[in-house]
C-alpha cells in the first residue's frame, strides 16, 4: 500500500510539471510547457533580443514560414526601389534561398504527416515591411538591411534550436540544412556597404 502511494504521488508531481501556475489542467496530454518549448539549446545564440526557438513542430513551422515570407516580401519591396547592384544581388539571393527553404520545410512536414498552413507575417514583420515600402532612397536600403540583420539572427536561432531540440525528425533534418544557409546570409550581409 505504501508503494502505491509513492508511485501515485510521483505520478501526480510529474503530471503537475505541465500545469501553468494558477491553472488546472484537465488533460495533461495536451499541456505544453512554454518554457521548455522556448528554451534555447545549449551552445546556440543566447541573445535576449532574439526569441527562443520552439521545439514543437506546430510552433516551429509558423515561425519558419513567416520568416521566409518576410525575407521574400521585403526583398521584393527593396527590388522595386532599384537599389545598387550589391543590394539587388543580395535581395534576389534572399528570394531564391527562402523560396527553397520554404519548399524544403513543406516537404519535410509532408513526410512527417503534418499539414502546413500558409505563412503569415506577424505584426512586427508587417511593420518592418511597411517601413521598407514607404521609405525612399538610402533610407529604404538602410531600413531593409537592418530588418534583414534582425530577421536572419532570429532565423538562425530558430533553425539551430529546432535542429538541436525539435520533436519531429524530418523537420530537425531540414532545420539543420537551413541553418548554415542562414549563416551564409548573415555573412553576406556583413560584407554589404553600410553594414
Amino acid at each position: 500500500m505504501k508503494a502505491f502511494y509513492s508511485v501515485a504521488l510521483g505520478a501526480l508531481l510529474l503530471a503537475s510539471c505541465n500545469d501553468k501556475p494558477g491553472q488546472a489542467s484537465a488533460d495533461n496530454s495536451t499541456a505544453v510547457d512554454a518554457t521548455a518549448d522556448n528554451a534555447a539549446a545549449p551552445g546556440l545564440i543566447n541573445d535576449p533580443t532574439v526569441p527562443a526557438a520552439p521545439t514543437i513542430a506546430t510552433s516551429y513551422l509558423p515561425k519558419a514560414g513567416a520568416g521566409d515570407l518576410f525575407e521574400i516580401e521585403s526583398s521584393h519591396a527593396i527590388l522595386a526601389k532599384n537599389p545598387g547592384k550589391a543590394v539587388r544581388d543580395f535581395a534576389q539571393t534572399m528570394i531564391d534561398a527562402h523560396t527553397q527553404s520554404t519548399a524544403r520545410l513543406k516537404a519535410a512536414a509532408k513526410a512527417a504527416g503534418l499539414t502546413v498552413a500558409p505563412p503569415k507575417l506577424d505584426n512586427d514583420q508587417q511593420a518592418k515591411l511597411d517601413a521598407i515600402k514607404s521609405a525612399g532612397g538610402a533610407a529604404a536600403i538602410s531600413t531593409y538591411l537592418s530588418a534583414q540583420r534582425e530577421a536572419h539572427a532570429a532565423a538562425l536561432a530558430l533553425h539551430q534550436g529546432y535542429a538541436a531540440s525539435g520533436d519531429t525528425p524530418q523537420l530537425k533534418s531540414a532545420a539543420a540544412e537551413i541553418a548554415p544557409v542562414v549563416q551564409h546570409h548573415i555573412d553576406m550581409l556583413a560584407k554589404l556597404p553600410g553594414a
